[in-house]
């Protein structure tokens, strides 16, 4: 199995990339989200990848980062999700997004990725529901948030915030994380909110 490729970026097309290495080009496909975030052509890359072996189809599948990867290696665990599913599931929403869209069960938001329908949305929110944590979808966002120069005292940040101690709260009361994260997202938080404020509307909603 092929953990990763480090090498000089060659090419780049829609589908992904040349990475050359020890005299070998690597051919590999990447989603749209990966592609998008490509240092110039020349440059070393890192490519986390995954090997694809069947009788009729060998390919080989990169992204830029481990946690891409993880979450792709979930998706083609789904029935009826296969590679090229699972990088247009990717190449639509980020693995950060794609947790919480799992474990609000937001059925809308992974059916507008190409290929996939409510149907197939609804099978895979019930397949991995279970295989994700919320905490992990939560400093997913958190390491993003901070790389992307939000500071701890940031609005982007305070509103995070806010929103993670109310969905940890409602889990504590007894609520499934999915069911938390659902509740919680359906309120619009705003930037005079505090946790109590939230979790007063995240209960009404939950009474309703």
């Amino acid at each position: 199995m092929i953990a990763y490729v480090k090498g000089e970026l060659i090419l780049v097309s829609e589908e992904g990339v040349v990475v050359e290495t020890g005299g070998l080009g690597y051919d590999i496909k990447m989603p749209l989200s990966s592609l998008s975030n490509l240092p110039r052509i020349g440059s070393t890359i890192t490519v986390y990848t995954y090997l694809y072996v069947r009788e009729d189809n060998i390919g080989l599948f990169g992204f830029l980062t481990k946690e891409d990867l993880s979450i792709f290696k979930l998706l083609i665990t789904v029935n009826g999700i296969g590679p090229k599913g699972a990088l247009g599931i990717l190449s639509s929403i980020t693995p950060d997004d794609l947790r919480f869209a799992v474990l609000s069960e937001d059925v809308k938001t992974i059916a507008k990725a190409p290929g996939i329908g409510t149907k197939t949305a609804g099978k895979l929110i019930l397949e991995l529901k279970d295989k994700l944590k919320l905490s992990d979808a939560f400093e997913e966002r958190l390491s993003k948030n901070i790389e992307g120069g939000l500071t701890p005292r940031g609005e982007g940040n305070i509103l995070y915030e806010v929103r993670r101690e109310a969905i940890e709260a409602l889990t504590a009361l007894g609520y499934s994380a999915a069911e938390a994260a659902k509740t919680v997202g359906a309120v619009e938080i705003k930037e005079d909110m505090t946790v109590e404020d939230v979790l007063k509307l995240s209960l009404k909603n939950i009474s309703f």
